[in-house]
């Protein structure tokens, strides 16, 4: 069993943290009606082949399994194959610009300091109501220009999103999707009410600039609109809040590599680095095939829905020697955390620069970093995302 597993209280769905996998690089998970892809370079071939892999794996639901009425996946970039996608990345990756992100510095480092105050007058800390949380979607909300003091709403509505404890199957797929349509009308409701004023009212915002947005010539359409306003403000702070608490997580469990990342902070993003390896915040993604193909000694058919496990791969011995040790100096560190090919994570480069900040200033702050033995972690028990919902500090 891992340090991690037998120090905090790892849930069962989280199988890749209980040891190592024994069983092929792909297998068919019959119950599941799916294909599931755990080796690395058999998830690499997956991620970099989108013509094979799709990304639309709603096209193989059936139709009687998706739900009624309201629900568009129009600009919904995860959903997306070439050239769609490269069309709509390319417009919001200029609103991701590496300078847009640097100048972000400043307000991070402040926010941090006024979150980290304000749980000190409290007079208790838990990292992830009192930071991991309230930094990213702060940020987020005031890239977008949604009010940040709606985080209560996010919260409630990415909860009501992600929160799963069920392994993933065709069926399960069909009833969440069914649990999620509340939340989801909810925030489109929320998101299309402020893209309208946007259309009166201008702003320097990333909404102003997707309403205001042309692609091949015309303006995008209310519903890619608001479904790309969706993914920005869930994934611009979910992926953000897993990183910061398990980094955390780590260096507890790791002192010996906290005590290196305080004496030379210059260490700290491969600490970054190797959390996103160890505990993956996103630990799989779907894809649905279109022809057969041959993965890993196996043919999969057409129309088949594959997971590529992220949080498998990114401990695969075959590419990471000791995959259950923490260890910020591996070299090379070709992890997949943040996925890889055409859908590399948008914001990979804003999770980092909040990353490095806030466990800059949590380091300076808090020395030693040390969970509180009388009031465990707790993990998320949904199986495809690793990340701690509750993580008091001493």
């Amino acid at each position: 069993m891992s340090v991690i597993a037998e120090r905090y209280n790892i849930p069962e769905q989280h199988f890749w943290l209980h040891g190592p996998r024994s069983g092929q690089p792909v297998e068919f998970d019959a119950s599941a009606g799916m294909w599931n892809v755990y080796g690395y370079p058999e998830l690499h071939e997956v991620l970099m082949d989108p013509a094979t892999f799709s990304s639309n794996t709603m096209r193989v639901v059936p139709k009687e399994m998706l739900p009624k009425e309201g629900f568009s996946l129009e600009g919904f970039i995860t959903q997306l194959d070439p050239p769609e996608h490269g069309k709509l990345r390319k417009l919001v990756s200029s609103a991701f610009t590496r300078k847009v992100v640097a100048d972000l510095e400043p307000r991070i480092a402040a926010l941090t300091h006024e979150l980290l105050d304000e749980a000190r007058d409290r007079g208790r800390f838990e990292l992830v109501t009192d930071l991991a949380y309230p930094l990213p979607v702060i940020v987020i909300a005031e890239l977008l220009g949604v009010p940040s003091s709606d985080r209560a709403l996010f919260k409630k509505w990415a909860d009501a999103l992600f929160q799963r404890d069920a392994k993933p199957t065709l069926e399960r797929r069909a009833e969440d999707l069914d649990a999620v349509m509340k939340p989801w009308r909810e925030m489109s409701d929320y998101l299309a009410d402020h893209a309208a004023e946007r259309k009166l009212r201008p702003r320097a915002d990333l909404l102003t600039r997707l309403v205001e947005a042309e692609v091949d010539g015309e303006r995008l359409p209310d519903d890619q609109v608001v479904n790309f306003a969706i993914i920005l403000l869930l994934a611009g702070h979910i992926t953000t809040t897993m990183l910061l608490g398990n980094t955390v997580l780590c260096l507890d469990a790791f002192p010996d590599q906290q005590d290196k990342a305080r004496a030379d902070r210059s260490t700290i993003p491969d600490v970054i680095e190797e959390s996103l390896r160890f505990l993956t915040p996103f630990a799989a993604v779907g894809r649905a095939t279109t022809r057969e193909v041959e993965l890993g000694g196996v043919t999969i058919p057409a129309d088949q829905v594959v997971m590529g496990w992220l949080a498998v791969a990114n401990r695969d011995p075959r590419q990471f020697p000791n995959p259950d040790v923490f260890d910020p100096g591996r070299d090379p560190n070709p992890h997949v955390g943040f996925g890889r090919g055409i859908h590399f994570c948008l914001g990979a480069p804003l999770a980092r620069l909040e990353g490095r900040v806030a466990l800059n200033i949590l380091l300076d702050r808090l020395n030693p970093l040390r969970t509180n033995p009388d009031d465990p972690a707790e993990l998320m028990p949904t199986p495809t995302m690793t990340g701690v919902r509750r993580l008091p500090l001493l």
